[in-house]
């Protein structure tokens, strides 16, 4: 279902209708000019995702407490994660480790930015390895020549 979408100066010029349909749809996304868009969401709603992501944090982390559990997380990995067919099955692996532990994370201690990293820096391991010619582009010896300090990004 898509979540209905209002302008935040909708949001403050009718703020009565907005949380009727608030009421309604349990979600809405707040579009704003000069800054990041915004979610606004009942507490009812939200907890119900927070419990979601919770028990199947937990679950996914019991299955890796057993070897044939493990399997079949990992089995099921290219289903969630098509990308994965460029890793290797070392890197697989680490994939996995990583994205438990941060699964973990993200439930335990409310702490989703590493989840998101995760999951974002092993989509751009997967797009170099898909493409046969930039790994041999970004590991190739460089010029003997000094280029300078490079700046903080």
């Amino acid at each position: 279902m898509a979540t209905p979408t209002v302008s935040f100066s909708e949001l403050s010029k009718n703020s009565r209708h907005v949380a009727e349909t608030l009421d309604r749809v349990q979600r809405l996304h707040i579009t704003r000019r000069d800054g990041e868009d915004l979610f606004l969401t009942t507490a009812r709603h939200d907890q119900r995702r927070a419990e979601t992501a919770e028990i199947t944090a937990r679950l996914i982390t019991a299955l890796m407490s057993s070897d044939e559990g493990s399997r079949a997380v990992r089995r099921a990995l290219p289903a969630v994660f098509p990308r994965t067919r460029h890793l290797s099955t070392a890197e697989t692996e680490e994939f996995a480790t990583e994205l438990i532990s941060a699964t973990s994370d993200a439930t335990e201690l409310d702490v989703h930015a590493n989840l998101h990293r995760v999951i974002v820096e092993w989509r751009a391991t997967s797009r170099v390895l898909a493409d046969p010619e930039l790994p041999r582009r970004l590991t190739r010896p460089l010029p003997d020549a000094d280029h300078g300090e490079v700046p903080a990004p």
